[in-house]
């Protein structure tokens, strides 16, 4: 006999479980749902920031426009040859999926994943201004190449070092539990303080490195006003302040590896190397697809390392989307532009996070 009373129980759960998710769903909404349509809202305007403070009634609608001034411009064309590094790597990764579908290396999900990304990366750089053509922002898509550089630096940069370091620290003893609070440390300094250190490391004069290079008979670089070298300096400071979480989510993920699954491979002769190969890499598959979309988010909004130690420069070789846009809509009062590229970065995001969710999926 069934009990009437069941689906009243039920009902009460289910409003329970609402009254709980309240709280969280409010803020989430006023905080996070509510700024993002707003913010697409005021992309279809012509908004001076100025002139709507002072009079609401300023600001006119004008549509996609803004994201048409952004992101393109007068007599654009595709050339195969426009960007030759991109597209011949955007051709080779094509030529991987293909290959490595075909012997069944590689999921066919996976393998769509890699290929949609090889034809943006064959397509996006290939367009150009054409004979009298010009972008109608020319510093828009330079600062997209700067970000999604210092990105592809970063990310495996932080990785890679962070799973390294983890690896190294994964024994129970005190000192390397005070070797992780070293290692960790890093993180909990603001962005400030992480710029100041490194301005100081990277001085030609009184730096560390300018002294370790004098001291082998080198020449000191100018690494922050260097063209060549200020991308790298931020990258390098990035990652040196990167590394705490990637590091402990490594940690949490092998010591959630069973010690039996070592002990079986070592009777397989899979030791040392072999064994973080074969069985380490495997059964982090999980944590590395998390660690890579959590740096990717948390880098593509890049902004104090190039504010605080290039402003940018020199020529613009540091400048990423997130300070452009900063810039646009607070010095130059441009919030409808402003907030159209940023629709763009966080589509952006969202893009390469799928996609990574996609590759890193475990095959079912």
């Amino acid at each position: 006999m069934q009990n009437p009373r069941k689906p009243a129980s039920r009902l009460s759960q289910t409003q329970a479980a609402w009254i709980l998710l309240a709280p969280f769903l409010f803020t989430y909404g006023l905080f996070l749902i509510y700024p993002f349509f707003r913010g697409f809202w005021i992309s279809l305007h012509d908004w001076n920031l100025l002139a709507v403070a002072f009079n609401p009634d300023a600001k006119q609608f004008v549509g996609l426009r803004n994201y048409e001034r952004v992101m393109w411009g007068r007599n654009i064309e595709w050339g195969p040859l426009a960007a030759p590094f991109w597209q011949l790597l955007g051709i080779a990764g094509l030529a991987v999926s293909v290959l490595l579908r075909g012997t069944k290396r590689l999921s066919r999900f996976n393998a769509i994943a890699l290929g949609v990304a090889s034809v943006l990366v064959i397509i996006l750089p290939g367009f150009h201004p054409g004979e009298e053509g010009r972008w109608y922002d020319r510093r828009f898509w330079p600062t997209v190449a700067n970000t999604i550089v210092f990105v592809g630096l970063a990310v495996p940069g932080v990785t890679i070092s962070a799973l390294l370091l983890a690896a190294a620290l994964n024994r129970e003893t005190r000192a390397m539990g005070a070797l992780r609070t070293l290692f960790f440390l890093s993180q909990v300094l603001s962005v400030t303080v992480v710029t100041l250190i490194w301005q100081i490391m990277f001085s030609p004069r009184q730096g560390l490195i300018a002294n370790i290079t004098e001291t082998f008979g080198g020449t000191p670089i100018n690494w922050l006003t260097d063209e060549q070298f200020a991308m790298a300096a931020i990258v390098i400071a990035t990652i040196w302040w990167s590394l705490g979480i990637a590091m402990i989510l490594f940690l949490a993920g092998l010591q959630d590896i069973s010690k039996d699954i070592y002990e079986a491979a070592a009777l397989d002769n899979a030791k040392g190397a072999r064994a973080f190969w074969y069985v380490t890499l495997p059964n982090l598959k999980r944590t590395v697809t998390l660690v890579v979309v959590l740096q990717i988010i948390l880098h593509f909004q890049v902004f104090g390392q190039s504010h605080l130690m290039t402003q940018g420069g020199p020529n613009d070789t540091t400048q990423v989307l997130v300070r452009y846009i900063y810039q646009t809509g607070f010095r130059d009062s441009e919030l409808g532009r402003a907030s159209a590229m940023a629709v763009f970065l966080f589509v952006i995001m969202g893009t390469f996070s799928v996609i990574q969710f996609i590759v890193g999926r475990e095959k079912t």
